[in-house]
């Protein structure tokens, strides 16, 4: 099976976040994908199959579980197929026959993700506590992605968290994960984030893109503002530019192919 490791978000090798992505040629069961996902270790492994023209099925599994919508695996998987075709423009269709339509932006990638409105939650203090967060901004909950999204004074302190994880599981259940977010500090971004989620997949995500399908809505709102630029303060690090436009977010980025080989079935 053709598989190509890709780091996302980025235009430098070993920076951004590191995807799998693998082009089966016959049908796997999801069991035989969750092992394969398992054994790559990467946050997130993408398989993708040609169904028409211009038009491809992708599903995404973390190491532990199938994840529905991920940015950094279809920004890798785009990235793969404008490499090896000609299409300027692609259509990836996920598991639940949600439409991902991705395009050519000069040197960059532009991805069209669906939008999710976030809600107030009460959230556990044992859940902040693990986080090693002091005070909370905001505290607001998108239901379509299981996420708790969490908002905090500054940049810097985002920055330096250092969470306990093995509390962190343990203080919350029913979530994929915690998004924690501040605004900038710097002209050159609008916001800065972290993902962490050891529930469903890693301890925390290099740099995440399906998060902006209510992340770009929430500073949006806060903001008054449409178009973004964001930065994952990960160890690895990560940007990408985003832009509201009615039910839709769009998301620009760069990736880098690192690997190219065959995985022995």
């Amino acid at each position: 099976m053709k598989t190509y490791f890709v780091d996302s978000f980025t235009n430098e090798k070993f920076k951004g976040n590191p995807a799998a992505v693998c082009l089966p040629e016959k049908d796997l069961d999801s069991e035989t994908m969750q092992r394969i996902a398992a054994e790559i270790g990467f946050s997130e492994t993408a398989f993708i199959k040609q169904i028409k023209e211009n038009t491809y099925s992708i599903r995404f599994f973390s190491p532990k579980t199938e994840i529905p919508l991920c940015g950094h695996a279809t920004l890798a998987s785009s990235k793969i197929v404008f490499n090896t075709t000609t299409f300027e423009s692609i259509t990836f269709i996920n598991c639940n026959n949600v439409e991902l339509f991705i395009e050519k932006e000069a040197h960059k990638i532009k991805m069209q993700f669906p939008v999710y409105e976030t809600e107030p939650i009460e959230v556990p203090q044992k859940l902040i506590d693990a986080l090693g967060i002091a005070e909370t901004k905001a505290k607001r909950y998108s239901v379509n992605n299981k996420i708790i999204l969490l908002e905090i004074e500054s940049a810097s302190e985002l920055a330096n968290l250092k969470p306990d994880f093995t509390a962190l599981i343990n203080s919350h259940t029913g979530i994929s994960g915690v998004l924690v977010t501040a605004l900038s500090d710097t002209e050159n971004f609008d916001f800065h984030y972290r993902y962490f989620w050891p529930w469903a997949g890693t301890n925390e995500d290099p740099v995440t893109g399906g998060v902006q399908t209510f992340l770009t809505k929430y500073w949006a709102t806060k903001l008054n503002k449409t178009k973004f630029n964001a930065f994952q303060s990960s160890l690895r690090t990560g940007t990408m530019s985003t832009e509201l436009v009615d039910d839709k977010v769009y998301i620009l980025g760069e990736a880098v192919i690192v690997l190219e080989g065959n995985f022995i079935l």
